[in-house]
């Protein structure tokens, strides 16, 4: 790699946030309520938008739900600023057909650092096979616009805060979430890929690993995953407890989830 191969824009983006993550500890920034408006954001953000809504259910269809809902979801997953669905959606199905070969854009064989963020610092060669890989999500014109328009509903929000709380909601709400929101999600590259246990033998270096799945709500039964990549439920054995099982449940008990796929059938 070089600077030619460098993804300027991402590299900037992340350092300015991450430096303007520091600012929320400053006594004019610092506020509990930010801190609430933080953890309740960092909740949506990762639980319904990214573990339900881009993972196990559009990525996956490990189960379906009301069209109404699964935008709901998909919305809420672009809060996470980890670009528009079908570019996330693309790429990590291309993760699970080649994970950690040499052509998987978060290879866990090239390092630590290296699977954790500094894939994205680079340009991303599988970004060529997105459309490929999400001849689906194509057919739908607002999976479309999204993808293109990712930034608007963080803006809208970014709004909200700012008139309910001033910078103060804004820098916890919007900052310190992405910053906390981006190395959660980036742990099941890294770290479930390095530490853990392999209850099955799914070809790649997928592992378990408990404490990651505490913060990504049940993403962390890596290895489970990666052995049944369409089960609704990451955590299948008895002590592995899995928040995201819980809220696909949840819908299922409403009659807002409908074919939810388990390993031995349909729940």
């Amino acid at each position: 790699m070089n600077l030619t191969d460098v993804n300027w824009s991402t590299t900037l983006f992340m350092i300015a946030l991450h430096v303007l993550a520091l600012m929320a500890f400053l006594p004019q920034f610092f506020s509990w309520g930010g801190v609430l408006w933080m953890l309740g954001l960092y909740y949506i953000t990762l639980c319904w938008g990214i573990t339900t809504g881009f993972h196990r259910l559009v990525s996956h269809r490990s189960f379906k739900t009301p069209r109404w809902l699964e935008r709901f979801l998909v919305t809420c997953g672009t809060l996470a600023m980890q670009h528009g669905p079908i570019d996330w959606i693309g790429l990590h199905r291309h993760h699970h057909k080649y994970s950690d070969q040499d052509n998987d854009h978060h290879d866990s064989n090239k390092g630590f650092w290296w699977s954790h963020m500094g894939w994205m610092l680079y340009k991303v060669p599988a970004m060529e096979h997105v459309d490929k890989f999400t001849k689906d999500l194509q057919k739908d014109s607002y999976y479309v616009w999204l993808n293109q328009n990712f930034v608007i509903p963080q803006v809208i929000l970014g709004v909200i805060l700012y008139v309910l709380g001033g910078w103060s909601y804004v820098i916890w709400g919007i900052v310190v979430r992405l910053v906390l929101a981006y190395h959660a999600t980036w742990t099941i590259n890294s770290l479930t890929h390095m530490f853990g246990d392999k209850e099955f033998d799914s070809g790649d270096n997928s592992r378990n690993n408990g404490p990651v799945s505490i913060f990504t709500f049940g993403e962390g039964w890596h290895n489970n995953h990666h052995m049944y990549p369409w089960s609704a439920k990451h955590g299948i054995l008895p002590y592995q407890f899995d928040m995201t099982w819980l809220h696909i449940v949840t819908l299922g008990k409403l009659g807002l989830a409908t074919d939810i796929k388990v390993p031995g059938g349909l729940r």
